[in-house]
């Protein structure tokens, strides 16, 4: 899921708009519990609507239901809300386009202060929830890092 969210630079590809980091938005909740809370379930009633609109999840542009496939040219990176809605059914059938990928260097969905607050501020590695993206998130980017470098030196 990472890699298609980096790949599309954060950003809807429904809509165009900007999508932040899942661990960054699970910060927030934990911050501010009473402000921005956060659900298990995603349950409408018990979580802030940001979530569903500014959470990054991956979708079949072709669904599977209709012969779609999981090869990274059929997924992008959408809200969940868009995810939710889009359902099984075919962008002409929605009247939808695919925007263009984001470029991650312009905007990484907020990923790196989510690592500088974890590095900062350990004790909130307690909540799996973060636990769970720290590992994968520090990975993919010294894989980008690493790519980066040999693509420099050549």
């Amino acid at each position: 899921m990472l890699q298609i969210f980096v790949r599309d630079g954060f950003i809807d590809r429904y809509t165009g708009n900007k999508l932040i980091f899942p661990g960054t938005l699970r910060i927030l909740s934990e911050l501010m519990p009473q402000e921005f809370p956060y659900h298990l379930n995603w349950k409408m009633d018990a979580c802030h609507i940001a979530w569903w609109q500014l959470s990054p999840t991956i979708d079949h542009i072709l669904p599977i239901a209709r012969g779609g496939n999981n090869e990274p040219d059929n997924l992008v990176c959408t809200s969940m809300l868009k995810n939710k809605t889009k359902d099984n059914f075919l962008l002409d059938e929605l009247g939808w386009n695919l925007f263009p990928a984001g470029d991650f260097e312009k905007w990484d969905g907020l990923i790196n202060w989510f690592i500088k607050y974890v590095e900062n501020n350990r004790s909130i590695l307690n909540c799996n929830y973060i636990a769970n993206w720290y590992k994968p998130v520090k990975h993919v980017l010294n894989n980008m890092r690493r790519l980066s470098d040999i693509y420099i030196a050549h």
